[in-house]
């Protein structure tokens, strides 16, 4: 949202006419919508969306005026996300739609929390939070912690986060998830070290890690992969059959 103007509360959303309004203004792009498919009210979709009108275009824009022309969603693409990653581009402020700093690195969600609690994350440090997706959660936990901790600190503008793991809607700031292949399958995540350059150009939709071809080489060859966190039960099972985030974090 832009930081010059008011906030927008999910009530006013619904003043301004709500989910209706929406929907009847996202089914005027021909193929957006199937608003002939019946609902619950046993009326189509169409049908209950008819009477919706957009009560206030500041809070709910006209697909002329769209809030922004390419989404809410950003997917990033580089030698760090080879099978991409996703950041909520609306909850970054536009000054830090291109953010490149020095990677501290965790290998799990704890030990990032108990390093933020000890104040060891600094203003130019990207964080490097691995070995949380879908296998090597397992089940791709939330990373809201992490995130609400630096912003508490007053490292929201200061501080950038990646991840394996996966956030909720409402993460803001410079915050990617979903990074693939992840850490567990020993996705170039799992070769970060401490002090590498990491660049996120939301712009250039690229994520990309600064440590040349050669030396990444080296440290896949050295890399070995973790014992499962959980080896019984269903997460065991979820762990051993889950397939990556990019494919939707499906049993195989």
């Amino acid at each position: 949202m832009s930081p010059s103007k008011p906030d927008i509360h999910i009530e006013d959303v619904h003043r301004a006419g709500g989910i209706s309004a929406i929907l009847k203004e996202i089914n005027k792009k021909p193929g957006a919508l199937h608003a002939d498919v019946l609902t619950v009210t046993g009326k189509t979709l169409g049908e209950n969306i008819a009477a919706a009108d957009i009560l206030d275009p500041y809070v709910i824009h006209t697909l002329a005026d769209p809030f922004t022309a390419d989404g809410g969603l950003a997917i990033l693409f580089g030698n760090l996300a080879p099978a991409g990653s996703v950041i909520k581009s609306a909850g970054v402020d536009p000054e830090c739609f291109v953010f490149a700093g020095e990677a501290i690195v965790f290998d799990s969600q704890d030990e990032c929390l108990a390093a933020l609690e000890r104040q060891e994350v600094r203003p130019g440090h990207v964080v490097v939070l691995r070995y949380e997706g879908p296998k090597g959660g397992p089940g791709m936990p939330e990373m809201l912690s992490p995130t609400s901790m630096i912003k508490g600190q007053g490292l929201g503008k200061l501080v950038a986060l990646i991840t394996d793991g996966r956030f909720s809607g409402g993460t803001a700031g410079t915050c990617l998830g979903h990074i693939s292949p992840e850490a567990a399958d020993g996705g170039p995540i799992a070769l970060v070290e401490n002090g590498d350059r990491i660049v996120i150009d939301i712009p250039q939709r690229t994520l990309t890690l600064q440590v040349d071809d050669a030396e990444l080489a080296l440290r896949s060859a050295n890399w070995v992969q973790p014992a499962p966190k959980i080896t019984h039960g269903w997460l065991g099972r979820y762990s051993r059959l889950v397939s990556s985030a990019s494919d939707g974090a499906v049993l195989k």
